[in-house]
C-alpha cells in the first residue's frame, strides 16, 4: 500500500494535536523539519537507521 507523503504528514499531524494535546505550532515545526531532513544528504544516513 503506497500512501503520499502529505497524506501520511496530515494524519500523524492530526493526531499530534488530538492526542498528545501539543499546540499546532510545535506539530507543524516538526513536521516539516522532518520533511525537509527526509529531502537532504543525510537521507541515506537517516534510511540505514531506521532500516
Amino acid at each position: 500500500m503506497d500512501v503520499p507523503l502529505w497524506l501520511a504528514l496530515l494524519v500523524v499531524g492530526f493526531l499530534g494535536i488530538r492526542l498528545i494535546r501539543s499546540p499546532w505550532w510545535l506539530v507543524a515545526v516538526l513536521l516539516l523539519g522532518g520533511y525537509l531532513l527526509a529531502d537532504s544528504l543525510l537521507s541515506p544516513v537517516i534510511d540505514t537507521a531506521v532500516k
